[in-house]
């Protein structure tokens, strides 16, 4: 399961039509776990441990490590994980951060 601020839990059929509207999608598995049980399409990985100081570098640092357009305060963002408990955690960072 999936979590999002407007739905604490999306399906991933959800997810798919979120993708379609520009959602950045981050996903906060561990990168053996990408490597063992594949990657979601369209994500960017960013390990739980790293996600804190990765939404308050500098936006260039930012597309440079990750190859991504980093994230506005205002955008909307869907953090996931395997069974929900990090993406749960990832979500409470964001907002701690300022993340609407």
């Amino acid at each position: 399961s999936l979590c999002a601020a407007g739905a604490p839990n999306l399906s991933y059929p959800e997810l798919k039509d979120l993708k379609k509207a520009n959602v950045l999608h981050i996903d906060v598995r561990e990168r053996w776990e990408i490597d063992r049980f594949g990657k979601i399409p369209e994500s960017i990985n960013i390990p739980l441990g790293e996600l804190m100081e990765a939404l308050q570098m500098d936006p260039t640092e930012f597309k440079e490590q990750y190859n991504q357009k980093m994230p506005s305060k205002s955008d909307p963002v869907v953090f996931s994980c395997l069974a929900g408990t990090r993406s749960k955690q990832a979500l409470a960072f964001a907002m701690s951060l300022g993340f609407s």
